[in-house]
């Protein structure tokens, strides 16, 4: 699975990207300070800086996703965007 957190323009050198998974009213980690977390250090990987995808998906993974972008040069600072993945 391929979920994208696409970025039009920004003039922040390198913006911050996290991404995150809510589930059950919990959130977590999936992409934090550059690298994976927790079981997905194993099994996802980050393309074209933006998009998250996800291996051997599961409905353990079925939830909402959200793509955090901090771009601290530009007028509009912080963004996001929520995507919710259905597992079946």
């Amino acid at each position: 699975v391929e979920l994208s957190c696409i970025i039009k323009s920004t003039i922040t050198p390198d913006p911050r990207i996290e991404w995150k998974k809510i589930r059950n009213g919990e959130t977590s980690y999936v992409f934090f300070d550059n690298k994976m977390q927790g079981d997905f250090v194993t099994r996802a990987e980050i393309l074209s800086r933006t998009s998250l995808v996800i291996k051997n998906t599961t409905r353990m993974d079925t939830a909402t996703y959200r793509c955090e972008v901090a771009a601290p040069l530009d007028t509009k600072t912080i963004d996001e965007i929520n995507i919710q993945l259905t597992v079946q």
